[in-house]
């Protein structure tokens, strides 16, 4: 077969035969060399160390096997950085899980009211504290205008604080509950700023950022609330007894000159009437000896309530002393329809100080009823019951009677206040006195169904000191 280019036919010149011989000369040796670099090469990193761009173990025959190997190296390294990213992730998110719990039970167990009101009047946060301080629940979520009322002192305070970002440190304000109820709040209240700058400032330099004062915008309020309502009470009855003790050392050299006189009056008083004959001089006798009697006994009454009450304790058994009172009330007012019914026990104190006061309660009562009612009444029920750590004897007096005026009822109290005619004013001081000198105290007020309600506490265990009154301000 005959070749389209026989080799036969082929000649070349001594020329170009050598530079032919001199291209495969080139080829050949640039061949070699190439497999002898990549040779060696391949050795020397099947020789190296790990270093985490290739497998152990492996031994690169070629290119494409050792590039497999370092990719499979590359990619288990990656895998590996992934896993210790999340066991990480997973440490930090459990941290701040942790973080948020232990704010969350501190907030919750604070003793003191806590509320975070935002910039739009929306409370986004409140404790347990604050929710018994004001007597609301739920609150979270909520406007504090809603919750609290537009004219409330507390709600003006947080109003002007989110507006102007004024500052309210430790004031006193007075908080009407929806029950009614008159609470005394201790409040501090912060603004929550927001930092931030301006737009122009932003795009200077930092060090020319740095001299320009970032924009403070109130971004919320933090409210601390305090229920003051018990230390209220206590210093309510602390200035009770100083005026108490001033009352009586001033009133003392006083009334024992009044009766005094009134003694010198009284007897010239009996010998007019006994010498003179029946008529009108003897008549003014007769009323003068009145006259004498009755400032007598108010002079009487007002040393009984001025002097110190000297206390014998003993266990006054409160059954026996009530039973006894309203069988007296029977004997001196015949009409008088009176009951007793709940529970009763012993109490620590004086029984001829304790009977003065329930019946001066009992017969003021019937007196208030009688003037009112056609069927005059009187109830005294008792119970015993468990406040602040304490046990207290409870005891009300109610009556059927008008009640009492709104505008008397924080007056009844005091001494020689009285709406009656011939009342001296001193029979509820007295109850007072009683009350305060056995470690108790006493309160008034009008019944829903009509009538007026008394409602003395009595401790069933004396204490030297304590840290509440149960029916100041009705805060139990």
């Amino acid at each position: 077969m005959n070749s389209p280019f026989p080799l036969h036919n082929l000649t070349l010149s001594p020329g170009g035969l050598a530079a032919v011989t001199v291209m495969l000369a080139i080829l050949v040796g640039g061949s070699i060399a190439l497999a002898v670099m990549m040779r060696r090469l391949l050795r020397r990193d099947a020789a190296a160390p790990d270093k985490g761009w290739s497998t152990p173990g492996v031994r690169a025959q070629n290119a494409p096997a050792f590039a497999t190997a370092s990719m499979q190296g590359v990619i288990e390294k990656l895998r590996a950085q992934e896993k210790e990213l999340a066991r990480l992730h997973m440490l930090a998110q459990e941290r701040a899980q942790e973080s948020e719990r232990l704010t969350e039970e501190v907030t919750r167990n604070m003793p003191t009211g806590l509320l975070l009101v935002s910039a739009t009047g929306a409370i986004s946060s409140a404790n347990p504290a604050a929710e018994d301080a004001l007597s609301l629940r739920p609150i979270r979520y909520r406007s504090y205008k809603e919750l609290l009322g537009a004219d409330s002192e507390l709600a003006q305070m947080l109003a002007t604080c989110l507006r102007d970002g004024t500052m309210f440190r430790r004031s006193e304000i007075e908080h009407q509950t929806r029950e009614g109820e008159t609470r005394h709040l201790g409040v501090t209240i912060s603004p929550i700023y927001h930092s931030k700058r301006s737009t122009g400032a932003a795009l200077r330099t930092r060090a020319s950022d740095l001299a320009v004062p970032p924009e403070n915008k109130v971004s919320g309020a933090l409210c601390l609330l305090s229920d003051l309502t018990e230390l209220a009470a206590l210093q309510k009855q602390i200035r009770w007894k100083e005026n108490l003790a001033a009352l009586g050392e001033m009133s003392a050299g006083i009334a024992h000159e009044f009766k005094n006189a009134l003694a010198t009056i009284s007897g010239y008083a009996q010998m007019m009437r006994s010498e003179l004959p029946p008529g009108e001089t003897r008549e003014s006798a007769e009323r003068i000896l009145n006259q004498t009697r009755a400032l007598t006994q108010v002079v009487t009454e007002f040393l009984r309530f001025a002097k110190p009450l000297e206390i014998c304790y003993e266990a006054v058994p409160m059954q026996a002393l009530v039973e006894d009172v309203a069988t007296e009330l029977r004997q001196s007012i015949p009409s008088s329809a009176i009951r007793c019914e709940g529970a009763f026990e012993d109490v620590p104190g004086d029984e001829a100080l304790l009977r003065q006061a329930l019946l001066n309660l009992a017969r003021n009562g019937m007196e208030a009823a009688q003037a009112a009612s056609q069927m005059p009444s009187v109830t005294i029920s008792g119970s015993v019951e468990e406040l602040a750590t304490r046990k207290w004897q409870r005891i009300s007096v109610a009556d059927n009677g008008p009640g009492i005026p709104e505008g008397d009822l924080p007056k009844i109290f005091l001494p020689f206040y009285t709406t009656k005619s011939q009342g001296t004013g001193l029979g509820l001081a007295v109850v007072q006195k009683v009350a305060l000198q056995h470690g108790g105290s006493i309160e008034a007020r009008n019944r829903p169904s009509g009538g007026a309600e008394f409602l003395l506490w009595l401790p069933l265990r004396q204490e030297p000191s304590r840290a509440l009154f149960p029916s100041e301000a009705a805060s139990i």
